[in-house]
């Protein structure tokens, strides 16, 4: 196999899990480097080389890492005027545009093979390189940048089309959002890949001791923003307290001093069955899903949720809404539950539904979503998918 120098360009080092995974699964056959606006990181990925590009937030660091970066250039091409432009925007603190060209002078030293961009909000930074068509840039297209934003702005939906065009290539976190990315740009001659987040499934032990409990615990985990579907599953919570079911519900994410979320806690009375909690560390968090009997997940619009992969991966049943990627992971009543977007009486009633089901039934439900996972996410196959889609940009 070629080895190739692959750019990923996240904009900070603190990557996300699948990024990191990601790296480190490349690194084993390829030059891999992470370009980031930060230098603060405790655990790097051994064999990733880190690039600091300079933090506006930190001068000092900014105004040492553009003289180093300008000075290497100056080495390898013997360029004196960038070398003086650079000293000049120093002089004058020119954050950004300090930070535009130890982009590009990243670019230039490195010469990449694939820069692999991770995040819509990144393109801005990569305009001159992709209007020069130097080198091979992949987007991603996951999450909210994604399939929310350039449809509730305009100038954003705009701005994409604009640039899309210029990328090499497409990754899309699933089916459902690749479709959605067509809709802003589309060419019969488009790459555009569905590669699935790879998980280490040993480090996501099943729970075998599984108890639906009573009362039903339920459980989301999120952050407290209006795709994720909150205030519906009050509302579904409020039609299981007028059926007289027990519950308690739980909500992990930042969510406690939302003040619509506690408002409408207020407002329907739940406060002794509903406990919003803060943002914890995924280690308590997977603590909190063996201790749940289902993962409710309400959401609007999704790419598709590493949350339901790992309640699937662990043995939590999971219901949720027919939202984007996720009915690629459940098959309804083989692999989980799924509900209508915005259907409060639905919800409520497959939770309902759910508190009469056999244990029998539930551990079936729960093995097929184990084994949907394992064999959908292996994240050998998310390293070996990727490859082949940056081969095929380069081809």
């Amino acid at each position: 196999m070629q080895k190739l120098k692959i750019i990923i360009f996240d904009g900070s080092f603190k990557t996300t899990t699948f990024i990191n995974r990601l790296a480190k699964g490349l690194s084993q056959r390829h030059e891999v480097f992470i370009l980031g606006f930060s230098n603060t990181i405790k655990n790097k990925i051994p064999n990733v080389r880190y690039i600091d590009l300079g933090s506006s937030q930190h001068l000092i660091n900014l105004l040492w890492q553009s003289k180093w970066l300008a000075l290497k250039k100056l080495l390898k091409t013997g360029n004196f005027s960038s070398f003086f432009k650079t000293i000049i925007n120093i002089l004058s603190v020119n954050k950004k545009q300090l930070q535009q060209d130890n982009f590009n002078t990243a670019l230039l030293l490195i010469k990449p093979d694939i820069v692999h961009v991770q995040w819509q909000s990144l393109i801005p930074w990569c305009e001159e390189a992709l209007a020069k068509q130097e080198f091979k840039f992949i987007i991603s297209q996951r999450g909210y940048q994604s399939n929310v934003r350039p449809f509730v702005d305009q100038e954003n939906f705009n701005y994409l089309q604009k640039w899309y065009p210029k990328f090499s290539g497409f990754h899309s976190v699933s089916k459902a959002i690749s479709q959605v990315g067509d809709e802003i740009y589309f060419s019969k001659n488009k790459i555009d890949k569905v590669v699935y987040s790879g998980f280490d499934f040993s480090a996501l032990n099943y729970n075998t001791k599984y108890q639906k409990k009573e009362p039903l615990q339920l459980l989301s985990v999120g952050r407290p923003h209006w795709v994720k579907g909150y205030p519906e599953a009050l509302l579904a919570c409020k039609k299981l307290k007028e059926k007289n079911v027990e519950f308690h519900y739980s909500i992990i994410g930042a969510a406690d001093n939302n003040e619509e979320l506690l408002y409408l806690l207020n407002d329907l009375n739940l406060q002794e069955e509903v406990t919003l909690l803060p943002k914890i560390p995924q280690e308590e968090v997977y603590i909190n899903m063996s201790q749940a009997s289902v993962l409710i997940f309400p959401s609007v619009i999704e790419g598709l949720p590493n949350v339901v992969v790992e309640a699937m991966a662990i043995g939590l049943p999971v219901i949720s809404t027919q939202c984007g990627g996720v009915e690629e992971l459940i098959l309804h009543d083989k692999t989980g539950w799924l509900v209508p977007v915005n259907n409060p009486e639905a919800m409520a009633q497959s939770i309902i539904d759910f508190s009469n089901l056999s244990l029998l039934k539930i551990e079936e439900i729960r093995q097929q979503a184990r084994h949907k996972v394992e064999q959908q996410h292996q994240e050998q196959q998310m390293v070996k998918d990727m490859e082949d889609l940056y081969f095929s940009v380069l081809k």
